[in-house]
């Protein structure tokens, strides 16, 4: 499945890309996407997918390590999170589950069994 084309990337990144670069961006998109919203991105991906797509991929290009911020005098760097590899913002995220149908807020899960057959305390009288 096909979530951009090499030339919608190297547009938007306005760099000279090879083919493995973009290749490389491509799959490690795909991988973030499979993590967060697993097999619901469809062929061809619907409306909002690319461009989150897009966004990943051109981040993964130009800022690989996850530099957040830099100053020069005293050596500070600062870096977006302290895993690695590809992390979705919480912006892309958000926008990538309302493309495919998810929610993008809070919700709840009931995970209590369900009492078949009523379960009956015995006390003594």
């Amino acid at each position: 499945m096909a979530l951009f084309s090499t030339t919608e990337l190297r547009t938007i990144t306005r760099q000279p890309l090879t083919d493995e670069q973009c290749d490389l961006a491509h799959e490690l998109t795909a991988d973030a996407f499979y993590v967060e919203v697993g097999d619901r991105v469809t062929d061809p991906p619907q409306r909002g997918v690319k461009s989150v797509a897009l966004m990943v991929a051109a981040r993964i290009l130009t800022n690989p390590g996850g530099l957040r911020s830099e100053q020069a005098g005293g050596m500070l760097q600062t870096y977006a999170d302290s895993e690695t590899g590809v992390v979705l913002s919480e912006d892309e995220r958000r926008r990538l589950r309302r493309a495919v149908g998810l929610a993008s807020g809070a919700s709840s899960l009931d995970i209590a069994p369900v009492d078949d057959p009523p379960v009956s305390v015995w006390r003594p009288t």
